[in-house]
């Protein structure tokens, strides 16, 4: 269970509680539990998502505003991105921290499939499948995501507009 200073927060018993983490406002508490044994989902107050994975779940974020969290999840030889406990239709070899937009309306991440990389948003591949990507980054607004990448050995950078992203 978590406790602070020798009070108990979380009186639901988790076989284990890893990488408890606060959301921005510091009202809310999430952390990456095993509900059982050999699963792995996040409780957010105490509440796990229902949805839980066989080998792990790590590098869960709050969004800007703390009503959303997203999170890796890892299930046989796939990677998950999961939000709000729901995990998006594709999978990858390997994918890297949500990152939210500043509005915690859009979810991107960096994404690896047989071996090039890409960023996906809101569950849809972008542009480009390249040699390297970086974390994907939201403008202020929210309306649109930078991407860095190497692609036939030239780095570029492209701002793209969220709604004209998916292939």
């Amino acid at each position: 269970m978590l406790a602070q200073d020798g009070e108990i927060l979380w009186d639901r018993h988790f076989v284990q509680l890893w990488h408890q983490m606060l959301s921005p406002d510091g009202y809310r508490i999430a952390a990456v539990v095993a509900p059982g044994y050999g699963r792995w989902t996040v409780a957010i107050d105490g509440l796990p998502w229902k949805q839980s994975f066989k080998d792990m779940v790590n590098d869960a974020v709050f969004s800007p505003d703390g009503k959303r969290v997203g999170a890796l999840a890892k299930e046989d030889r796939g990677w998950y991105v999961v939000l709000d406990g729901v995990p998006w239709s594709n999978t990858f070899d390997m994918a890297w921290q949500p990152v939210f937009s500043p509005d915690g309306e859009h979810v991107a991440a960096k994404v690896e499939k047989n071996g090039k990389f890409a960023v996906a948003l809101d569950d849809h591949l972008g542009p480009h499948i390249c040699d390297a990507v970086w974390d994907p980054i939201f403008s202020p607004e929210g309306d649109k995501i930078l991407l860095r990448f190497i692609e036939d050995n030239t780095y570029c950078r492209q701002v793209i507009p969220v709604g004209e992203f998916a292939r």
